[in-house]
């Protein structure tokens, strides 16, 4: 028996929904990068590798990491001298005093230093450690910071990419984030370019014609996440292409996905 597909007809099917040939595709392969290489022609020679092509309207998902290697955004502990706020939180969190300290000096605020340090950062991210990494960089006292402006990173690499591909690519910068309310971290958008962010369902109805008041999709979270099912923490794939959604190219910042503070529970 033929399974009856449930799945709106295109002329329905609204931009940004999903359809149903969503497809992945991870790039390997990309090298250690460095501080002041040309990302774009190292993604794209590394998806030619792979035999891998852009097409137009594909959505390119990029890991924070190596646009901070790229732009310089990684610290030698060796150089830094901590506070003594650093030393006193240290001492208390049980960890590197001069990590603490570029983690002071990324942050605008601590919000929380009970068993884990959570700050905002300059950007206005609220996340552990003000986004400061050990991971996937060479050395024992190196780390990575986040990119001091990860919309304009993306918007950049956007349009190196189009110079390079002939191709208008979406980019997304993602980065793992923890929950307030659920275990476990998920990627999140960051950074982006020429996509929209947010899916205002607001004005329109759900299946049952009931009208949606409050329904605001974080759509490139969504798509920063199912990328992050590609990447890992040890895969080596910090680049992935989507293909097959759906969406009006826009100016959007993944900066306007923030909550302001006076709707935010814990600020």
């Amino acid at each position: 028996m033929t399974k009856r597909s449930t799945t709106p007809s295109r002329s329905r099917r609204e931009p940004g929904s999903i359809p149903p040939g969503l497809r992945l595709f991870a790039i390997p392969g990309l090298p250690e990068i460095r501080k002041g290489e040309d990302l774009a022609e190292r993604i794209a020679a590394a998806a030619r590798t792979e035999g891998l092509s852009f097409e137009g309207g594909d959505v390119l998902v990029v890991a924070q990491k190596i646009v901070s290697k790229a732009e310089g955004r990684v610290v030698s502990l060796v150089t830094v001298k901590p506070s003594a706020k650093a030393q006193e939180l240290a001492a208390h969190l049980k960890k590197d005093s001069r990590a603490i300290e570029v983690v002071l000096q990324e942050s605008r605020r601590i919000l929380r230093s009970d068993r884990v340090l959570i700050t905002e950062t300059h950007h206005g991210f609220v996340c552990a450690n003000a986004g400061v990494d050990h991971s996937n960089v060479p050395g024992d006292d190196m780390v990575t910071l986040l990119p001091r402006d990860p919309d304009r990173s993306a918007e950049l690499l956007a349009a190196a990419l189009h110079r390079k591909t002939g191709k208008r690519i979406a980019i997304i910068i993602s980065d793992t984030f923890g929950r307030p309310w659920r275990l476990g971290l998920t990627s999140v958008a960051i950074g982006a370019s020429r996509l929209p962010v947010l899916r205002d369902l607001r004005g329109t109805r759900d299946r049952e014609g009931k009208p949606l008041t409050a329904t605001i999709l974080a759509a490139a979270d969504e798509l920063a996440a199912a990328a992050g099912l590609l990447m890992g923490k040890s895969e080596g794939t910090p680049a992935v292409i989507i293909r097959g959604y759906r969406f009006k190219p826009a100016s959007e910042k993944a900066a306007s996905i923030i909550r302001p503070a006076d709707e935010d529970l814990f600020r």
